[in-house]
């Protein structure tokens, strides 16, 4: 029987679900395993934008425990769901819901005028992250885990995050479908971003879906082939 169940556990797939969410529309995700029948899931929820109470909501009612919040970077529209999340966690009698953020973001995460929340996001807003990320950490949930890709150049600490059992990119606003991450803000650079783009993210497999921070899903592959910025 425990045989059974090992193999039962090992054959669930990893799930994504996505929530587009906040004023410039930003893409919230969560990581789990497909839960076994009767039982709930711990979840790693990326990048939460705007109303934390809806993606808690959302999720709990698909049976997942949210177990991590992880950043891609600071600005304000990629974070500020976290209030309304810890907030409906801590009301559910679930604790605290740790916060993990590239190191390098630290001055957005301290700064409105870095992360942007003064100018463009209408009020202010900062966190205080509970764990500070840097490249190849790894970060796990339940029986499964993402890899820190750093990837400065949207914001001097920007980071991915790659699921090399599901062959996904989680890319934040490093590298998007057709696209690249804007580098006119706070901490922005074209260059580094470009070098952080063919240095480590095209060197992931071809068949890596990247799931970006704002608008659809593409490949490694594709970008590779038509990405305007990156040839």
């Amino acid at each position: 029987m425990a045989d059974t169940a090992q193999e039962n556990r090992s054959v669930r797939e990893l799930r994504v679900v996505r929530m587009v969410l906040g004023m410039v529309q930003t893409n919230c995700y969560a990581l789990y395993r497909e839960p076994a029948d009767g039982e709930k899931a711990p979840a790693i929820v990326i990048d939460p934008p705007d109303n934390g109470e809806k993606i808690y909501e959302t999720l709990t009612e698909r049976g997942l425990v949210i177990e991590k919040i992880v950043l891609t970077h600071a600005h304000f529209d990629h974070i500020g769901g976290i209030p309304g999340l810890e907030e409906s966690a801590e009301k559910a009698g679930e604790g605290h819901i740790p916060v993990l953020c590239p190191a390098d973001e630290e001055p957005l995460c301290r700064d409105p005028e870095l992360n942007c929340s003064l100018g463009m996001g209408g009020h202010s807003q900062v966190i205080a992250p509970d764990v500070w990320l840097r490249e190849c950490d790894r970060i796990e949930a339940g029986d499964f885990f993402c890899t820190v890709i750093a990837s400065p150049g949207h914001t001097a600490g920007g980071c991915c995050y790659y699921v090399e059992e599901a062959g996904i990119l989680f890319s934040g606003d490093t590298l998007f479908e057709g696209s690249v991450g804007r580098t006119d803000l706070p901490t922005g650079s074209m260059s580094v971003l470009l070098r952080s783009i063919r240095e480590k993210l095209f060197v992931l497999p071809d068949d890596t879906a990247v799931l970006p921070g704002h608008g659809d899903s593409t490949t490694i592959g594709q970008e590779k082939k038509y990405n305007p910025f990156t040839g």
